[in-house]
């Protein structure tokens, strides 16, 4: 699709419906001259080019890619008009539009009912997750794994409630074994399981711990804010295909947070969280006597913490979902393709004498480090860390990220490394891109080159 022409009828579109209300004169306060604003935005987008290529296949770092075109045009359409989904009416176009949006998220896990909203961020989601277990279960504390995203310890301490770190196994899960350790206790009243760790990738055996669940009396809740949408693989046919036993348990679990800002191809920022028991919205009981007055329907700031929320970001979803809905055929086909991906570096790594594998990527992250002599932990850090940096000062650069592995993590997976130090920064790269399918045999051999011309 053509930007630059939708965008102009974006444009049109809006003062089309703005003319219908009448003419106005526009208050001089607000009004720029073209002289003014084009130097203003000469040193803006100047400013703008100190940024990574997050767009090109060669940047294949962190996990930050640019949203859809149809993203961009659903926002930038909207933002005309501003809209806030706090309440109905604020924003009762785009507010209708995030409930179809949030139904089409629930589905694709699997929910029958469910009661959920977009947020700004997974941080917010799953803040909003961990405050509902809270009420569920005053005075018991939440268990996550020690691979599990930062975010859970620190929402923890802004709950007040106690933080659980669960030891993980050689591929990054939670341990279960050393979960029940912990749950036999009776101070915990909630599980997060990890769908996608940021780090590696890494997925919670969340199927085996439904029966743990039953046992203790526990919640579960499911950080899918990186991996939600792999669930479109699960049981798919081709390499990318997923084994489809933890992504069909999430419909059983408590709650869910999944990012649309990742791997839903939108802007920053939107999240999401999704609880299976609509009752839980009792929580979230509140009164604005200046707010809730246009419609006699459940107004989405009646159901979330946050309170003003940019109604664009429903916007840009309901119209992506509209090209590229959450289904194997939509966008199941755009995280096929960075799987495959995955996969296929994986296999150049494993066949190489440059590159050591990490650990096998089980969704779109591939981790490995330097092949070097003295094999100690600290070569492998000083040549990933001489990698990663001279990779982008390469004139035909190549951006990747580091992850830092402690002793037990890496001499657990790779027990002939020396551990002369208490961990090592491994080379991480997250092909969230699809075109990374066709450039990740040149990606490769730019890695290979620079790690053999250390």
């Amino acid at each position: 699709m053509n930007l630059q022409h939708w965008l102009g009828r974006a444009n049109d579109a809006i003062q089309e419906w703005a003319d219908t209300f009448g003419p106005y004169e526009r208050h001089p306060s607000l009004l720029v001259e073209d002289d003014r604003f084009a130097a203003a935005f000469e040193e803006f987008t100047g400013r703008l080019k100190d940024n990574y290529p997050f767009f090109h296949p060669h940047y294949a770092g962190q996990m930050l890619k640019p949203p859809h075109p149809a993203a961009v045009v659903g926002y930038l359409t909207t933002m005309l008009i501003n809209p806030n989904n706090h309440a109905l009416d604020g924003g009762p176009a785009t507010a209708r539009m995030e409930r179809e949006a949030v139904a089409r998220l629930a589905t694709m896990f699997g929910y029958d009912t469910h009661l959920g909203h977009l947020t700004t961020s997974g941080t917010i989601a799953n803040l909003e997750a961990l405050f509902v277990a809270r009420e569920l279960h005053p005075g018991r504390g939440v268990a996550y794994s020690a691979d599990a995203h930062y975010t859970h310890g620190r929402m923890c301490h802004v709950l007040g409630v106690k933080g659980h770190p669960i030891p993980t196994d050689d591929r990054g899960r939670i341990s279960l074994d050393a979960l029940e350790d912990v749950l036999r206790t009776g101070e915990v009243g909630t599980v997060v399981l990890t769908a996608g760790t940021t780090g590696l990738g890494a997925v919670d055996p969340i199927h085996d711990a439904l029966a743990i669940r039953d046992r203790y009396g526990v919640r579960l809740h499911i950080d899918a804010a990186y991996g939600g949408f792999f669930t479109l693989l699960a049981g798919a046919d081709g390499p990318e295909g997923l084994p489809p036993e933890p992504w069909r348990a999430i419909a059983r679990c408590d709650s869910i947070v999944v990012d649309p800002h990742k791997h839903g191809l939108q802007p920053y920022g939107c999240g999401a969280v999704l609880f299976r028991d609509p009752e839980v919205g009792r929580f979230y009981l509140h009164d604005s006597p200046y707010t809730y007055f246009t419609s006699s329907e459940l107004h989405l700031g009646e159901i979330s913490l946050e309170c003003s929320r940019a109604g664009a970001s429903a916007a840009a979803l309901w119209l992506t979902f509209q090209l590229l809905p959450p289904t194997p055929d939509g966008l199941g086909r755009v995280l096929g393709a960075g799987r495959r991906a995955a996969l296929r570096w994986s296999e150049l790594i494993s066949a190489s004498d440059a590159l050591e594998l990490y650990q096998e990527p089980e969704l779109d992250i591939v981790g490995c480090f330097p092949v070097v002599e003295p094999g100690t932990l600290t070569a492998v850090d000083a040549a990933s860390a001489r990698v990663l940096a001279d990779g982008m000062a390469d004139p035909d650069p190549v951006f990747l990220s580091t992850l830092r592995a402690d002793r037990e993590a890496f001499t657990a997976r790779h027990p002939k490394i020396d551990a002369d130090a208490d961990g090592a920064r491994i080379l991480r790269s997250v092909l969230m891109k699809p075109e990374s399918e066709h450039y990740v045999e040149r990606l490769h051999d730019r890695v290979e080159r620079l790690t053999r011309s250390l």
